[in-house]
């Protein structure tokens, strides 16, 4: 078949399965996005990145190895290895070239990966991308993967990559239980905070700082996109592992840098993030509220006290009917669909953010009541 025909076809079978995605932006009460703690529209993130663009340009003109390197860069790295608690950081253009740029360059031929049945794409792609060998362990099973790491008969060096905050189930990763575990084994701990950095610890710096096993993990990828509101993502790690990514990793050198006013905004970012950590505490609290609202609704969902909730429909159709029905009613939710996640498990990826209120929140629990009952009735209880 030729070109021409065949795509076509490709794409009426999604639409036929309830799988043709498609471009839509922002609109009505947002409870979809990563923008968490509300710092993509922050005043000081807007007004400083908007002054470095007046003084630095729109574009960085190469990569960072070429003439694409500034000064706002590093300083920004700098900070962030600071608020990690780390010796280094190094700042890509997005999250996805991060993780393909870690595990394409640590993991050797010879060498093992250990990877979460759910992490993300960009986890799994990188995985598939490096030279090592890989095997998945069943979902936190903490249990069976250290058995799968004493069973296997490889002479190299073994790595576990998991999330710290699972983005499509909303659960936390036992990151305590790793440490120990790659501390006993000699495994060494690759940890994707994309969900997390911002919103848990003492100072926000994520799930590593919360748990206290910075020291236990080899490095850290932090997406810069979600909480912190802006783009790009950094890696975080001891100096050496820096100084390699920045020698060996594809993704990072043979990029354009990003434009050098989102280093600016970022630098904002961290100072919101020190100075205004009631943001944090109102995207935990507007989280344990909804989750609270559904459970009373009798509503489905995991349980956990992150601020992803998700709301499992199963069919793919009908999970696209009940995006559809609360975007009519103001409220901008979005069907998840396979392959983000398992084929019958089509959801609702509810992601609270500080600035909701809890009347909002109520708003939204009858509607999606509502929803519910319209498209799979023995979803909620019958009053």
């Amino acid at each position: 078949m030729s070109l021409d025909r065949r795509v076509p076809a490709r794409l009426a079978k999604l639409d036929a399965r309830g799988l043709l995605r498609r471009l839509r932006p922002p609109a009505g009460i947002d409870l979809s996005s990563n923008d968490y703690l509300g710092l993509a529209t922050h005043p000081l993130l807007k007004e400083r990145m908007a002054d470095a663009v007046l003084r630095e340009g729109c574009g960085s003109t190469g990569s960072r190895l070429l003439t694409g390197d500034r000064e706002s860069f590093s300083a920004v790295e700098r900070r962030f290895a600071k608020f990690k608690g780390t010796e280094r950081s190094l700042y890509f253009s997005s999250g996805y070239l991060a993780n393909l740029g870690v595990l394409t360059t640590f993991p050797d031929a010879g060498d093992t990966v250990f990877s979460d049945e759910l992490n993300h794409a960009s986890l799994i792609d990188g995985i598939r991308l490096s030279r090592a060998r890989h095997i998945i362990f069943h979902h936190n099973d903490v249990e069976t993967l250290g058995q799968l790491i004493r069973q296997d008969a490889g002479q190299g060096q073994k790595f576990v990559v998991v999330e710290s905050l699972f983005s499509m189930d909303g659960d936390l990763a036992p990151l305590a239980a790793y440490a120990a575990l790659c501390k006993e084994t000699g495994a060494a701990l690759i940890v994707d905070e994309a969900h997390a950095v911002g919103i848990y610890g003492e100072h926000g710096s994520g799930l590593i700082e919360l748990t206290g096993v910075g020291k236990d993990v080899l490095v850290s990828i932090n997406t810069a996109g979600k909480a912190l509101g802006v783009s790009g993502a950094f890696v975080a790690g001891p100096a050496w592992s820096i100084d390699y990514l920045i020698q060996r990793a594809r993704s990072f050198a043979f990029s354009t840098a990003p434009p050098p006013s989102l280093a600016t905004a970022l630098e904002a970012s961290l100072t919101v993030i020190a100075t205004e950590p009631e943001r944090r505490n109102q995207l935990r609290a507007s989280a344990r509220y909804l989750r609270d609202q559904l459970k009373r609704a009798k509503i489905t969902i995991p349980d956990g006290d992150s601020q992803i909730i998700s709301v499992v429909v199963g069919k793919n159709h009908a999970a696209v009917a009940l995006a559809m029905a609360l975007q009519d009613k103001g409220f901008d939710v979005r069907a998840i669909r396979p392959p983000s996640v398992p084929a019958g498990t089509a959801r609702l990826r509810v992601s609270v953010n500080a600035k909701v209120s809890k009347p909002m929140l109520d708003s939204f629990v009858i509607a999606l009541e509502h929803g519910l009952r319209e498209t799979m009735p023995c979803s909620v209880a019958s009053s």
